[in-house]
């Protein structure tokens, strides 16, 4: 059973497979295993998409990067229409909680992609911040793409 996400309600191309429940990922353009943070992922991007006006081809997902020489994937970034990386996205399974860990997690992943906005979602909270030489802010509500200072 999947939760039930603060978000609007989506529809998704599911099958079910040997590995499980899959879900079709408009972004790899492949079937996904929908594990609880990947439902998130799913219903949070199409939300972007839908709702806020991201241009779905400025977004990549799981992408590898070194932190601190290890080699870590981000779970979604977005490209301003340059092709410069804006804002860094980390996903949560629903019953895991956004605390403090995952800022500090999401930091230093932009640590090496330095981009000026974050936000981070179990389907349940969001969280969105811009972060400058004055310290982050954050929003009230997520940003539409465009009012992204990009």
């Amino acid at each position: 059973m999947l939760t039930q996400l603060n978000l609007p309600e989506y529809q998704f191309r599911m099958e079910s497979s040997k590995a499980g429940i899959t879900i079709w990922d408009e972004f790899r353009k492949k079937h996904i295993v929908c594990t609880p943070e990947e439902w998130v992922r799913q219903n949070f991007l199409k939300y972007l998409v839908e709702e806020k006006a991201f241009p779905s081809g400025l977004i990549a997902l799981e992408k590898a990067i070194k932190v601190n020489k290890r080699l870590k994937r981000f779970d979604a970034l977005v490209h301003n229409k340059e092709g410069q990386p804006i804002l860094l996205i980390e996903f949560k399974a629903p019953e895991v909680e956004i605390t403090e860990k995952t800022f500090h997690q999401i930091a230093a992943y932009n640590s090496q992609l330095q981009v000026k906005y974050l936000i981070m979602s179990n389907g349940l909270q969001h969280f969105a911040c811009q972060v400058d030489e004055n310290g982050i802010q954050f929003f009230e509500e997520i940003p539409n793409y465009t009012d992204l200072d990009a």
